[in-house]
């Protein structure tokens, strides 16, 4: 018997492993077909070799992977998961055969409901949610079990007690590894994210001082010729363009300048309030004018050190953003400021056109924008901003329904 489970937890291993040596870079999309694919050897695998126990009962571990799945991912990638079981299982033949799809059908149905709350939660509820999901899955099976039985012996119970201690255990362990996984991923998109805006900061601050000056000596030439009395209309509305242009280019400059280290002169220890408050002040004539209505809450006790005018920059762009996705139909644009233990979480939520999980993971990407007419270089220097005071940002959204900002900043004594 132990030599079965330790093969069976070898099956369940073998696609975590796989994955991490050779799938983990890959396209996030693809990743879930190569999970799906892995996770059906798996449980052919775990079928073909059982665990036979000594009072005549045979066990096996394939609704592991079958769990794992529809938590994580739901319906969609769940059911190729339970044609490929099911035909299996008919193909292996004997008793129990009808029982286990009924069962299956039953997990089909109910463990992928957990789906969207599942993935809402951190590592450590995941866990504890996972092990608590495959522990009651198997009491249902030995319900059911126990409901075709005509006595149930000391056997029985045996084996009951066996399965609920092996897939708890088993489902932990993979669990951990899995969630670990996760997170080793998170810090080394995060520590390149951050090196990335560390060698942008000490770049444009330069570049952007050196052109900023040539513009501002053509742009004080240019007003000069435009007031001449010597030059046509037609000319003069060349040069009109030519001032347009100029200021077009010093926004952007002014946009990479905000990407450098934080000035001495701007630090401040505080605790965002008047920040909030302004931004939210000047910000409400812009969201008025698309029947955008702000509620903004404020409960923080907790100061960090920031640089003010970054930090205003940074969040007139998140509820510059927010009010333009809503710009069609009005909406609400909501602004929770709060502490938790030694963190301060601000959630900026709207009730816009949102985004596609897709069109999430491309958010950090320089130049990369949703709108047509957007550069990305706001959004970039809302992750640069918060990248400075060691925060993060959590990004929700769903197509239609809005997209949720949450900004978590730590703070050291």
């Amino acid at each position: 018997m132990t030599q079965s489970l330790l093969i069976n937890f070898l099956f369940l291993l073998f696609p975590v492993l796989i994955f991490l040596i050779f799938f983990e870079n890959r396209q996030h999309t693809y990743n879930r077909y190569i999970i799906m694919l892995l996770a059906s050897i798996t449980m052919i695998l775990c079928m073909v070799f059982p665990i036979k126990l000594k009072v005549g009962f045979i066990v096996d571990l394939r609704y592991i992977p079958f769990l794992i799945t529809s938590l994580f991912w739901g319906y969609k990638y769940t059911f190729p998961l339970y044609i490929v079981l099911n035909v299996f299982r008919f193909l292996i033949g004997g008793e129990g055969s009808f029982q286990s799809f009924i069962f299956s059908t039953v997990i089909l149905i109910l463990a992928p409901l957990l789906s969207k709350w599942f993935v809402k939660q951190n590592a450590k509820k995941r866990i504890i949610s996972a092990v608590v999901v495959s522990f009651f899955t198997i009491l249902l099976y030995l319900g059911s079990l126990a409901f075709v039985l005509s006595t149930l012996n000391k056997e029985f119970w045996m084996l009951s007690v066996q399965s609920l201690i092996t897939y708890s255990l088993v489902m932990a362990v993979i669990m951990i590894l899995i969630e670990q996984i996760i997170a080793n991923k998170k810090a080394r998109d995060s520590l390149m994210q951050s090196e990335k805006l560390n060698v942008m900061s000490d770049l444009t601050a330069s570049v952007a001082h050196e052109i900023r000056n040539p513009l501002t000596v053509t742009n004080g030439f240019l007003q000069l010729l435009n007031k001449s009395k010597n030059i046509t209309e037609e000319e003069k509305k060349y040069v009109e363009f030519s001032l347009i242009e100029l200021k077009r280019a010093e926004g952007i400059v002014s946009d990479f300048l905000a990407f450098s280290k934080p000035q001495s002169e701007n630090m401040i220890y505080s605790n965002l309030k008047d920040e909030i408050e302004y931004v939210k002040n000047i910000i409400t004539p812009f969201a008025n004018m698309y029947q955008v209505h702000i509620q903004c809450k404020f409960q923080n006790s907790l100061n960090i050190y920031y640089d003010k005018n970054q930090i205003k920059q940074c969040f007139i762009n998140l509820y510059k953003n927010a009010i333009e996705a809503m710009k069609e139909t009005g909406g609400i644009l909501s602004i929770n400021v709060f502490e938790k233990k030694n963190e301060i979480l601000i959630k900026i939520k709207d009730t816009g056109v949102g985004m596609t999980s897709e069109e999430v993971l491309q958010l950090r990407r320089p130049y990369y924008s949703t709108k047509t007419e957007g550069t990305g270089l706001g959004m970039l220097m809302i992750y640069s901003s918060i990248n400075k005071i060691n925060g993060k940002i959590q990004v929700e959204s769903e197509k239609g329904k809005g997209t949720t900002f949450t900004i978590t900043i730590p703070v050291q004594d």
